[in-house]
């Protein structure tokens, strides 16, 4: 075996010192111990033009520090380096398009146009990892499938996506036209790692409306009729938004500052909750395809394409009774019928695939195993245009993400929550994502999706919404989590786990959807790699004389409902007083404040609600549960998780579900719920997890007692 790892150490040393060619230099293999990126792109003379860049391009307008500074400092850099061929190629391409006269930085006549075109060269080029030890990408590290995208976005903080070749497994092209070279890659320093591309990676920012646009222009099929539906009910302007310039502005100058010194202004925990870098909009549009309009007799490209759609809505009934509408050709109006049926396809943020719905500590789900299901996971929004609920729902039985899906699950006390099977009419609409017309990387501020099935907000869609219980995240009212990778991104980093949200009053309305007091700090959260009894683990908290308000999504139709709020309890909590209804200047008071400091694991608090634990007798039990609902309480969910083997779920005594709300809402009514510290303490936490929604028919149902899911 010595004598083996002699041979192999001499073989090393061989290929280091005569494997060097202008074609391949195989040294690229190995480590460099004592390079940082900078100084072996600055030795190697394929990379010449793209070292100089790196040291003329600035990291941001609040310093005089550039990017060659940042790659021979410390760090976990992943750098994809273009070629100077790569680089002239691309300033060729500025010559086609008539930007500048000849191939040459000398032809730029313009400051301001020089200083963006070398910054899209290095800033689209470059991961940071940050402080996290080895946060960078080998190749093996790369997504695992066709268009994934990588965890951490660039300097630009727009995410790269690995193009794979069935035909050729070490082909890989970074957003699908920028190839990877076979054997300049994993180069290894000591503050990151290099990949050679031979092409500039330089995404257009694409907004659904232009792309939109000129798919129409050229009568592109696939997508055709959704998109003249689109055109016609105005919405093209909406879709062309990409990010808040004021917002943009405002950070760049260092004017929206972080979080820091967390534990000091009461937090239990972290160091810095960093404020996100942008704010950017998005879009997610669910479509039937235009072979799906084909074989219900309309053509794409008939020139009286709108009026045969809205005679098919209507035909098929894609609405519901309690909607108000008209059928005429003024499609850009809200009370337009084929406005409402076209904005029920869009949700306002821009959701990955892996997004779509959250696996992550739902009963028998294991994140090691990430494709091995356990019980249903399911997410609820509020959909674009006029506000109506939208339901994404996804199982180990139904073999796909589904719109609107209803099945029967085995949700006894006893069962196991697992899909039963579900009727042909209650299937709802698959989402194609595997799908080659599914557009994922094509646009800045959207992704596309085609479904299988039509989607409407029709009357059986209402009908089973409100016999569904409505759980939805905290973090699902705002839109701005997703268009920003804020929610549950899939890092451990401080700066990623810690999310400042600005305060309304004192900076910045960085959520729309979240109005605070002056007193308070908020911080999301992100619990990826932490062991926390939450729904999708992550949870929303403030410190202060917290004054918090939020608009609550739309119940599907009007009956009696009861409004649930989840406390994982301890003693950093406060109390809050809940106020609900739907003028936001006059909300009154719903129930008593909210003790969420109180825990059942204290034998005191236990009493208070009623709680017990299950026996063996669900007699017994179903007792338990009434007393704790009549003292207006229940336990926590039972498909909660936790991978650390500890009991959770229905029985678990630091998870209480308090009843605040238990009245008649109204599906066209805009309802709010404030939360209001009710503690003279500068230093307690208000937390929130998720709110449900749970009709009466549910929870008062005399046949089928609520399940304990």
């Amino acid at each position: 075996m010595g004598k083996l790892f002699k041979l192999f150490g001499l073989l090393i040393i061989f290929l280091t010192v005569y494997g060097c060619s202008e074609e391949i230099d195989t040294s690229a293999r190995y480590v460099f111990k004592y390079e940082t990126v900078l100084s072996y792109l600055q030795k190697h003379e394929a990379y010449h033009e793209y070292a100089i860049l790196l040291n003329q391009v600035h990291i941001g307008k609040k310093g005089s520090s550039t990017v060659g500074q940042l790659l021979s400092a410390r760090g976990n850099y992943t750098v994809f380096a273009p070629t100077n061929e790569a680089i002239h190629d691309y300033l060729q391409s500025l010559v086609d398009e008539q930007f500048i006269s000849e191939p040459s930085w000398d032809a730029f006549t313009d400051s301001v146009k020089l200083d963006s075109v070398r910054k899209v060269i290095v800033f689209n080029s470059i991961i940071d990892g940050g402080d996290e030890p080895n946060n960078f990408y080998y190749v093996h590290d790369f997504p695992e499938d066709d268009k994934g995208e990588f965890i951490l976005g660039n300097l630009f903080d727009r995410k790269l996506n690995v193009h794979r070749f069935a035909e050729d497994v070490d082909s890989l092209c970074i957003n699908g036209e920028c190839p990877v070279n076979k054997y300049q890659r994993d180069i290894l320093t000591i503050n990151g790692i290099i990949h050679q591309v031979e092409k500039v990676i330089a995404p257009k920012d694409v907004t659904a409306a232009s792309y939109i646009q000129e798919c129409l222009d050229e009568q592109r099929d696939g997508y055709l009729t959704i998109f003249r539906a689109i055109q016609a009910c105005g919405l093209l302007d909406t879709l062309s938004a990409i990010r808040d310039e004021a917002y943009e502005e405002l950070y760049q100058l260092g004017k929206i500052e972080d979080l820091e010194n967390m534990t000091e202004q009461g937090f239990a925990e972290g160091n810095t909750a960093s404020a996100p870098k942008h704010r950017l909009y998005g879009f997610t549009i669910f479509a039937e395809t235009d072979d799906f309009w084909r074989s219900e007799g309309i053509d794409p490209k008939a020139s009286d394409l709108l009026e045969k759609l809205t005679k098919w809505i209507l035909d098929n009934h894609q609405y519901s009774y309690e909607d108000v509408f008209t059928t005429g050709t003024d499609y850009a109006s809200e009370g337009n019928l084929l406005y409402q049926w076209v904005t029920y396809h869009i949700l306002p943020m821009k959701i990955p695939a892996d997004k779509l719905v959250f696996h992550i500590n739902e009963l028998g789900y294991n994140m090691s195993q990430p494709k091995a299901y356990g019980i249903p996971v399911y997410e609820y929004y509020t959909s674009f245009g006029p506000r109506r609920l939208f339901k994404l729902y996804e199982s180990k039985e139904s073999n796909g993400i589904y719109i609107n899906r209803f099945p029967v699950h085995d949700n006894g006390r006893r069962g196991t929550n697992h899909e039963l099977y579900c009727e042909p009419s209650k299937v709802g609409c698959r989402i194609n994502v595997e799908s080659s017309l599914a557009i994922l990387t094509d646009m800045v501020n959207c992704n596309i999706y085609p479904i299988d099935a039509p989607l409407s907000y029709n009357d059986d869609v209402r009908d089973n919404l409100q016999k569904d219980r409505i759980r939805f995240d905290g973090m699902s009212l705002f839109p701005e989590a997703m268009n920003n990778d804020i929610r549950l991104k899939k890092a451990t980093a401080e700066q990623y786990k810690h999310v400042y949200i600005p305060n309304t009053v004192r900076s910045y309305n960085y959520f729309p959807n979240m109005q605070q007091n002056a007193d308070m700090n908020f911080v999301y959260y992100n619990a990826w790699n932490d062991d926390w009894c939450n729904l999708q683990r992550d949870e929303m908290k403030a410190v202060g004389r917290f004054e918090i308000m939020f608009t609550l999504p739309p119940v599907p139709r009007r009956g009696t409902y009861e409004i649930r709020y989840k406390v994982l309890a301890n003693g950093n909590r406060g109390i809050a007083q809940i106020y609900f209804g739907s003028d936001p200047n006059n909300l009154p008071v719903a129930g008593i404040p909210i003790d969420l400091t109180m825990d059942c694991r204290n034998d005191l608090d236990a009493q208070k609600v009623g709680y017990e634990r299950d026996t063996d007798d669900d007699d017994y039990n179903a007792e338990v549960d009434k007393r704790m609902r009549n003292n207006g309480y229940m336990k926590g969910p039972q498909s909660i998780n936790s991978n650390d083997g500890t009991e959770r779920g229905w029985n678990d005594r630091e998870n209480i579900r308090h009843i605040f709300v238990r009245q008649t809402l109204d599906p066209n009514k805009t309802y709010y719920i404030k939360l209001k510290s009710v503690l003279e303490s500068n230093k307690k936490e208000f937390y929130m997890d998720f709110i449900e929604y749970c009709a009466k028919e549910i929870y008062d149902n005399p046949v089928t007692p609520e399940d304990i899911w």
